[in-house]
């Protein structure tokens, strides 16, 4: 989880604490509860680098959208290129080394534990070669998902260390709504129950369902956290928005 999502979720819950705004449903009398609500990205992460070394690719600023699969940061791979070659030198002698020893034991000219070593060498050419490919495929820092930079956490032609934070990225496609709701509510309150979140940067109402409920209650604030989507394709919603969620008992048995 991200820092900024934690922020995020620490003041949801400091408002739905503090927010008179929240108040106990009476399924009699047909009332309903209003709840702040925070959208938050399903997805998000920061990707870091696997390897060291110079950063010279970032295609992709603050703000810009990218797809799946897409390179959004590029590391300086010449010193990891040769070592490709260098492992892929080892392990074609290596290889040459053991179809010669081969012929050469077909001839009983060598003895059975030269055959062995020859093998070996060839495997650990091998697991080598490997290694060196892998670090290659590490140079490119391709995006996980659909969605938007979040954050640059570094700038072209810097440094960085193997493990080192690069690139805070976030789905805007896949937004939820974070609610803390009374835990009295939980006596109607279901997944699947259709409501409207007014969003405050926009002064707009949006309509939601409910898709799941976390089963713990908090039990200082008496809260319950409740997890819902969008119902609909909205591209002006953005991660960090905030409203109140209106939700309403049902009428009827």
């Amino acid at each position: 989880m991200t820092v900024h999502r934690a922020t995020c979720r620490l003041a949801l819950a400091a408002l739905v604490v503090a927010s008179a705004h929240v108040a106990a449903a009476d399924p009699a009398s047909g009332s309903g509860i209003e709840v702040r609500a925070q959208l938050i990205a399903r997805s998000t992460t920061v990707l870091s680098s696997e390897i060291a070394g110079k950063i010279d690719s970032l295609p992709v600023r603050e703000g810009e959208s990218f797809v799946a699969g897409q390179e959004i940061a590029g590391i300086d791979c010449a010193t990891y290129k040769a070592r490709m070659l260098l492992a892929d030198a080892k392990f074609n002698g290596a290889s040459r080394k053991l179809e010669a020893i081969q012929l050469l034991d077909k001839r009983r000219a060598v003895s059975p534990i030269d055959l062995d070593l020859a093998a070996i060498e060839v495997d650990a050419a091998r697991a080598e070669q490997q290694l060196a490919a892998k670090d290659v495929g590490r140079c490119r820092i391709v995006a996980p998902f659909v969605g938007r930079v979040a954050e640059l956490k570094v700038q072209r032609y810097q440094f960085v260390e193997a493990g080192q934070p690069v690139i805070d990225v976030l789905s805007d496609r896949e937004l939820e709504i974070e609610m803390l709701a009374p835990s009295r509510s939980l006596a109607w309150m279901k997944p699947g129950m259709a409501f409207s979140v007014r969003i405050d940067e926009l002064d707009r109402d949006y309509p939601a369902v409910i898709a799941r409920i976390v089963p713990r209650i908090d039990p200082v604030s008496q809260t319950v956290k409740i997890y819902s989507r969008i119902d609909g394709d909205f591209p002006e919603l953005l991660p960090g928005m905030s409203g109140l969620g209106r939700l309403t008992p049902p009428v009827g048995p």
